[in-house]
C-alpha cells in the first residue's frame, strides 16, 4: 500500500484509543511496579502476590466474555468502554487505604473488573475502524502506545520517591492516590475523542491473503496454543522479585518497570506491521519462542546485573507478539461475532494466566526460581510449536503494501 492510503490504519479512534490506554497506564503503573514491596510492608510474600493478580486477572477475563457477549447483542460499544475505564479510575487509588492484604486484592478485583467491562468492546471498535490487512498494526500501534503508558508511570513514580517532598517520598498510599489523576484524564479523553463504529455490513474477516478461518473450530486453532503459551506467562511483577526487589533501593523498582515497558513500546507496534507482513502466526510464534528464550535464561541467571538485562529485554517478546494475536482473533469470527471473539480470547487468556501465576508462585516458593522460570520456558515452547502444527494450510502471509 502505497500513497496517503499507507497511513489509513492510523485513523482517529486508533489514535484516541491508544491515548486513553496511554493515561489509564500511567495510572496503573504508578502502582503496579511497587506492589510487591507494598505487599511485603503488609506481610505478604510471592505466593499472595500470585494469588492477587491470578485472581484479579481472573475477574477481568469472566467479565471480558459478558462485555462481548453483549456488546456483540446490543450493537453499543462505547458505553461499555467508559463504564469500565471510569471504573478502573475510581477503584485504583483505594490501594492507598489498604490495612491488610485482602484490601489490595479488593481494590485490584475493582480495577481488574473495569479493565473486563471495556477491553471485547475497546478492541471490536479498533477492529472495526481500520482495513482487513492493516488490523495487526492498528492493534500494535495500541499496544505501543498503552506500553508508553507504562514508562511515563514508574517513572512519575520514581521522580515522587527521589524529588517528592521529604517527609512523603516514602509514603507509598500519597503516590497511589496521587494516580487518580491520569485516571480522570483517561476518562476524560476518551469522553472527547472516542467514537463508536459500526460492524460491516459484509462480514468478511479475512483479506484473501489472509486465514479463512471463520468458524468456532478456527478460534479453537488459535485458543489451544494460546493457554498452553499463557501457562508460561508469569506476572511481571515477578521479575521484579527476580531483580532483587527485596534488595534493590525502592525508587530502583519503578525505573525497571519503565524499562521493561519501553522495550514494549519499542516492539509492539514492529511486532503488529511485521505480523500483517510476515504472517500472524509465524510472528506470534516467533514471540512465544523468544518469551521461551528470555525464561530459559532467566532460569540459569544468578548475576543480579544480568538477571535486570533479562527481566528488560524480556518486554520484547511479549512485545513483538500482541497485535498479531490480536488479529488473529479477528481473521478467526466474522465481524459480527468480534466482541464475543475477543471476550473468549481475553477470558481464556486470563483464566488461565491465573493459573500460571499461582504455578509459578508455588513453584518460586517450593524449589526456587529457577525451577519457576524452567516451566515458564518449557510451556512458552510448547505453545509456539502447538500454534504452527495447528496452522491451517491455506494460511500466507498477509501484505499490506
Amino acid at each position: 500500500m502505497t500513497g496517503p492510503d499507507a497511513r489509513v490504519w492510523r485513523t482517529p479512534n486508533v489514535l484516541a484509543l491508544g491515548t486513553v490506554s496511554l493515561l489509564n497506564d500511567v495510572a496503573s503503573e504508578m502502582v503496579v511496579p511497587l506492589l510487591p514491596a507494598f505487599l511485603g510492608t503488609l506481610g505478604a510474600g510471592a505466593l499472595a502476590l500470585g494469588w492477587i493478580e491470578g485472581l484479579a486477572d481472573a475477574t477481568s477475563s469472566v467479565l471480558k466474555v459478558g462485555s462481548g457477549l453483549w456488546t456483540d447483542r446490543t450493537g453499543r460499544r462505547r458505553g461499555l468502554v467508559l463504564a469500565g475505564y471510569a471504573l478502573a479510575a475510581a477503584a485504583r487509588p483505594a490501594v492507598a487505604l489498604a490495612q491488610v492484604p485482602a484490601h489490595v486484592l479488593a481494590a485490584r478485583l475493582t480495577d481488574r473488573a473495569g479493565k473486563g467491562l471495556r477491553t471485547a468492546p475497546r478492541d471490536a471498535i479498533l477492529a472495526t475502524s481500520v482495513p482487513a490487512a492493516r488490523r495487526a498494526a492498528a492493534f500494535g500501534l495500541h499496544r505501543s502506545m498503552d506500553h508508553a503508558g507504562a514508562v511515563v508511570g514508574p517513572l512519575l513514580a520514581a521522580a515522587w520517591l527521589t524529588l517528592g517532598p521529604p517527609d512523603l517520598r516514602t509514603d507509598l498510599r500519597t503516590l497511589f492516590a496521587l494516580s487518580a489523576i491520569p485516571g480522570v484524564l483517561a476518562v476524560l479523553a476518551l469522553l472527547r475523542w472516542v467514537r463508536d463504529t459500526a460492524t460491516p455490513a459484509t462480514t468478511p474477516a479475512t483479506t484473501p491473503a489472509t486465514t479463512p478461518a471463520t468458524t468456532p473450530s478456527g478460534l479453537a486453532r488459535f485458543l489451544v496454543p494460546l493457554a498452553i503459551a499463557s501457562l508460561g506467562q508469569f506476572s511481571e511483577t515477578f521479575l521484579l522479585l527476580a531483580a532483587g526487589a527485596g534488595r534493590a533501593p525502592l525508587a530502583t523498582l519503578p525505573l525497571l518497570w519503565m524499562a521493561l515497558h519501553a522495550v514494549k513500546v519499542l516492539s509492539a507496534a514492529p511486532g503488529g506491521l511485521l505480523a500483517d507482513r510476515w504472517g500472524r502466526r509465524r510472528a506470534v510464534a516467533l514471540g512465544w519462542s523468544l518469551q521461551a528464550a528470555a525464561s530459559a535464561l532467566l532460569a540459569l541467571a544468578s548475576d543480579t546485573a544480568w538477571v535486570w538485562a533479562l527481566a528488560v529485554a524480556s518486554g520484547l517478546p511479549r512485545g513483538l507478539a500482541e497485535g498479531g494475536e490480536k488479529a488473529l482473533v479477528a481473521e478467526a469470527a466474522p465481524a459480527r461475532r468480534w466482541g464475543t471473539a475477543f471476550g473468549v480470547y481475553h477470558g481464556t487468556l486470563g483464566l488461565v494466566v491465573l493459573a500460571a501465576n499461582v504455578l509459578f508462585g508455588a513453584l518460586w516458593e517450593a524449589a526456587g526460581p529457577p525451577a519457576a522460570f524452567g516451566a515458564a520456558a518449557a510451556l512458552s515452547l510448547a505453545g509456539a510449536a502447538t500454534l504452527l502444527a495447528l496452522a491451517p494450510g491455506t494460511a500466507t502471509p498477509a501484505r499490506a503494501d
